[in-house]
């Protein structure tokens, strides 16, 4: 028959072909054009020739056709048959194969399944001697018989325990050990291995502790971790193995080693987790024997965390099923002796010993109701004892810190105010100790020296444990500890330090998740009462307490309250007059508050639409017309701060309300008799042009399918909005004013303007005579404008190309080319207002295009450049990189790097500082790039870090971070013949007048001092 022979002279050459062939047979058969019978007795002179490989190939090819079949093909008698056949042949490479294919089918039966069982254990009674690929394949087999036909062999009793054992010893592969170790724990899991425990236990045992370190680049991705975990699955598989597993594990915990240790922490951890109460019982005073050492002599702390889970995993073991332990239990037996050593330890509280009994007491602790019942009963009246006793604040301190602990595990077992999980049904035994508890936490909180704040601070932790324990305190008791926090916050001066305000802050924060009412009842109208109704400007109290109301608005309830009387309070600070830097740190508080709810779902929404975005900008604006009052919203900052609360408003409103907004956005809700809209108006004094502030937030806020006044269709204006607003920016002297109006331009081009319509934006760029760019128009604040409209059309990825090229085309400009320059760093810059929250257009491909287009370019002008403009294509070169992703900026290096030295030696701070951040992203992501620079880099580096009348603060702050980061990341050779210099420069530098600057002199100069020594090679 020609397909076999087909086969076997095709096989070795091309595989994908032989498959096919193997395929087409299968084929045929389904077709009834050949017979199986046909099949095999066509491979009758290849099966029995004395070649191993022919025959190898023969019964391959068998087992590619079986495989081949679809899985209902075959009966079960030929199945039957195959199954013996691929038995007797075994040894010969395919059989394996096809006896896998064979078993997957759903005719494949137990008896099938024991033959081929036993086929494998009398022909690979030599297993270790074959090839891995071999031994991969037939343990695959017997992995596949264990998954689906795993009754057949269990039926085999200790045949197949023995057998498999037998089978699997002395392997050494990692992917042919993890089979091993799986199907080797279904055997001890579901096997009955009483006789044959140790054999089980020594043939895993043997591996441990896992040495395996896998090879780089390893395509099989079997991990040590991976190892390990399965060993010790199996090694707590069985309460059978703790006679043996417990003895050679602790002997194990000898090791110097801190890898064994660690795995002999975390088996013992598996261990009691998998083994009966019972068992453990036997165990657990050896166990904790041994493991004490490890917690109270620590020497690694990782060390001594496995430590304290293992005890507690014994402890959780022995009290399944307990109720309140009596002194009879294994529980109480293995805890009595536990409990007594801390007890002794934290006699001496300050002593080394201490923190790790209170350790233990918190691991433990948290394992059950039952062991918290049995060591609060222990422990907690010796310490209550103790703690009266001190004779000093350290040492209630430690004591203190205990209590901590165990109010922590009460807090894990029994769970907190409000808490909808079932409660325990051993009641909290801390019951008895309630008053005593809260009474010493309350002294030592309210009735200490202020200086002793770390003392305070684990007191004020206790207490606040206390009030967030479920079923505890009542509410008035909660009341107390509240009236309490709330006098640190408003009454104790914090002479420099607020760390004991900020954790009573954090403490009122934490009980109005659980208590809101007792916040709003108590805490809310003690801080409103502590707001002036006016301040002068030298009084900054009310900073504080807006902070801490801020920090408090965490909850629903609570944030509404804090609301409705924030703006009550700013109604009557308007009223009053007085420091403008007041009522805009309320706006601010607002703000803060506002921006962290989901405003489209909050059903006073309306409230704050009414009452803020259009009470509160009206009142502005007729201030600003004379039709009012003069208030602190008359001023700038005030206007921007009112301007970024309304825009969050905005921005939830539904349609209607949008559209509304839309139509009111140069009105300001007001009516035109009282004042009049600035655009297309002349002279308006500043007070009034400085709502454009007002306009730019609602026009960023609202849709961009909202209607806007002035469109060209309604007949108002034969101008289009857009070119007023231009015209307003180029008159516009004021900054903030102008800002305001450009990022309208800005918004107006990106966001409302549709795609047909984009030429309207162009035209105002380039149009003839009367374009901006057109030399006779150019001016600072034409060129302003110019650089907003391009970021807004390049955002949105529109005449990307042709912008660009007529930006570019004004850097050698005599007069404007420095201006042009610094534009370019608008180009890309976030903005809080042209921002994708705001409805803006922001494609992601943005910033790739700018660089891809204007990198090369100013790279190539850059050289052929005169020299007095050449320091443009450098600041435009900097503006453009300091926001362009790595990724993007990484395969140009070669190119860029040579402009960034130079960027380096020019004047301009701001480029400078952006220059050196580039810098130190470079020498992270890519140290090859700089090694060839390395002197020209350190030197400009060391210069722009000396000097702080030159060099601002980011600049030598960034210089600095920069040089740190060389040791490591480049070659010591190479970094070697600077080291000196480097050192000698930290000096100067160690003196500068800025903390962060200084900090960070010492670390670079740690990092090149260290660079030599042995053990830094990473």
């Amino acid at each position: 028959m020609s397909d076999v022979r087909d086969y076997l002279l095709t096989v070795d050459n091309d595989k994908s072909a032989a498959i096919q062939i193997a395929q087409g047979t299968a084929t045929k058969l389904e077709l009834a054009q050949l017979t199986l019978i046909g099949v095999v007795q066509s491979l009758g002179e290849y099966i029995n020739d004395e070649d191993a490989a022919i025959r190898s190939k023969a019964v391959n090819y068998l087992s590619q056709v079986i495989g081949a079949l679809s899985p209902s093909f075959l009966t079960r008698q030929q199945i039957q048959v195959l199954c013996q056949f691929l038995c007797d042949r075994i040894e010969d490479g395919g059989a394996v194969g096809g006896l896998v294919k064979l078993q997957g089918l759903g005719r494949f039966n137990k008896e099938m399944a024991v033959m081929t069982f036993r086929a494998m254990l009398e022909h690979f009674q030599d297993l270790q001697l074959r090839p891995q690929s071999q031994r991969l394949q037939i343990l695959e087999l017997l992995n596949d018989l264990m998954a689906n036909h795993r009754s057949a062999l269990k039926g085999l009793g200790d045949e197949s325990l023995v057998g498999i054992t037998d089978l699997v010893s002395g392997e050494k592969d990692p992917r042919n050990l993890m089979i091993i170790f799986s199907v080797l724990k279904i055997i001890m899991v579901e096997w009955e291995i009483v006789d044959h425990a140790e054999t089980l236990f020594d043939s895993v045992y043997c591996y441990f502790p896992i040495t395996f370190r896998p090879p780089p680049n390893d395509p099989y991705g079997i991990t040590a971790q991976d190892l390990k975990d399965r060993l010790r699955d199996c090694i707590a598989a069985s309460r059978y193995f703790a006679p043996f597993a417990f003895p050679q594990l602790i002997d194990k915990l000898d090791s110097t080693s801190p890898n064994v240790k660690k795995d002999v922490l975390q088996t013992i951890s598996a261990c009691a987790a998998s083994y009966d109460a019972t068992t453990m019982s036997n165990y657990s005073i050896t166990l904790w024997d041994s493991l004490k050492y490890e917690i109270l002599n620590v020497q690694e702390e990782d060390l001594a965390e496995e430590a304290l889970a293992a005890l507690r995993a014994i402890a959780v073991s022995l009290s399944h099923g307990l109720g309140p332990a009596d002194s009879k239990t294994s529980l109480t037996r293995y805890l009595n002796p536990i409990t007594k050593e801390c007890n002794e330890q934290l006699r001496q509280p300050q002593h080394k010993q201490a923190k790790p009994a209170g350790q233990i007491l918190s691991s433990l602790g948290a394992a059950s109701p039952s062991v918290f019942y049995l060591i609060v009963k222990a422990v907690v009246a010796p310490l209550l004892t103790l703690y009266q006793d001190a004779d000093s604040i350290a040492k209630q301190r430690a004591l203190l810190e205990v209590l901590m602990q165990i109010l922590a595990c009460a807090i894990t077992l029994y769970g907190t105010s409000g808490s909808t999980n079932a409660f325990p049904q051993i009641d909290n035994p801390l019951e008895p100790f309630k008053d005593r508890l809260f009474e010493n936490f309350s002294q030592a909180l309210m009735s200490t020296a202020n200086d002793e704040v770390s003392f305070r601070i684990v007191a004020l932790n206790c207490l606040l444990r206390l009030c967030s324990l479920r079923k505890y305190l009542q509410d008035n008791e909660v009341g107390m500890a509240v009236q309490y926090f709330d006098e640190i916050i408003l009454l104790e001066s914090s002479d420099g330090r607020d760390d004991l305000k900020d954790e009573a802050i954090q403490a009122l924060v934490e009980i109005s998740r659980i208590k809101a009412t007792l916040i709003m009842d108590i805490t809310f109208p003690a801080f409103m009462a502590k707001l002036p109704d006016a301040t002068s400007e030298k009084d900054k109290d009310y900073i504080k307490i807006l902070e801490a109301l801020a920090r408090l608005s965490v909850e629903k309830a609570t944030s509404d309250t804090l609301i409705r009387r924030l703006l009550n309070r700013l109604d009557v600070v308007l009223q009053n007059g007085g420091s403008a830097s007041y009522p805009q740190a309320i706006l601010s508080t607002l703000h803060y508050i506002l921006s962290r709810r989901e405003l489209a779902k909050d059903p006073n929404l309306n409230s704050y639409h009414e009452r803020i975005v259009v009470g509160l900008i009206t009142r502005a604006t007729l201030s600003s017309s004379g039709e009012s009052p003069d208030t602190a919203l008359n001023e700038d900052a005030s206007l921007e701060i009112l301007g970024r609360v309304s825009n969050l408003i905005v921005r939830a409103l539904d349609i209607h309300k949008q559209h509304s907004v839309a139509g009111q956005i140069y009105s300001l809700f007001s009516d035109e008799n009282k004042f009049t809209p600035i655009p297309f108006r002349k002279d308006a004094p500043d007070s009034q042009r400085f709502t454009m502030i007002l306009s730019t937030y609602l026009l960023a806020g609202v849709w961009r399918e909202s209607p806007l006044p002035y469109e060209e269709n309604s007949g108002t204006q034969s101008s289009s909005l857009l070119e007023e607003l231009t015209r307003l920016s180029l008159v516009e002297e004021v900054p903030a004013i102008r800002r305001s109006i450009l990022r309208q331009i800005a918004l107006l081009t990106n966001k409302f303007l549709l795609a047909k319509d984009i030429h309207r934006a162009t035209d105002i760029l380039w149009r003839p005579s009367t374009g901006l760019l057109n030399e006779k128009n150019l001016s600072q604040n034409s060129l302003r404008a110019v650089f907003w409209i391009a970021k807004a059309l390049i955002l949105r990825l529109a005449n990307t190309d042709e912008v660009l090229e007529r930006l570019m085309g004004l850097l050698p400009h005599i007069t404007y080319g420095s201006v042009a320059a610094r534009g370019f760093g608008l180009l890309l810059a976030p903005d809080e207002i042209i921002s994708k929250e705001n409805g803006v257009t922001i494609r992601l491909l943005a910033k790739q295009k700018v660089f891809n287009i204007c990198v090369p370019a100013i790279a190539k002008a850059f050289r052929n450049a005169d020299a007095s403009v050449k320091s443009n294509y450098l600041v435009a070169l900097s503006g453009i990189l300091k926001c362009v992703p790595t990724e993007v900026l990484m395969p140009e290096i070669d190119t860029i790097l040579p402009l960034l030295l130079q960027c380096l030696d020019l004047k301009d701070s701001e480029v400078k500082a952006a220059t050196i951040e580039t810098l130190a992203v470079v020498s992270q992501e890519s140290p090859k790039a700089v090694e060839g620079h390395i002197s020209s880099l350190v030197n400009r580096l060391l210069k722009s870090a000396a000097d702080p009348k030159t060099n601002t603060t980011r600049v030598r702050y960034n210089a600095l971070r920069c040089l740190r980061i060389f040791p490591g990341k480049i070659k010591d050779s190479i970094l070697l013949p600077y080291r000196r210099a480097v050192i000698k420069g930290m000096t100067t530098v160690l003196d500068d007048p800025r903390r962060n600057v200084r900090k960070e002199a010492v670390d670079c100069r740690a990092a090149w001092l260290n660079m030599d020594e042995p053990g830094d090679d990473d």
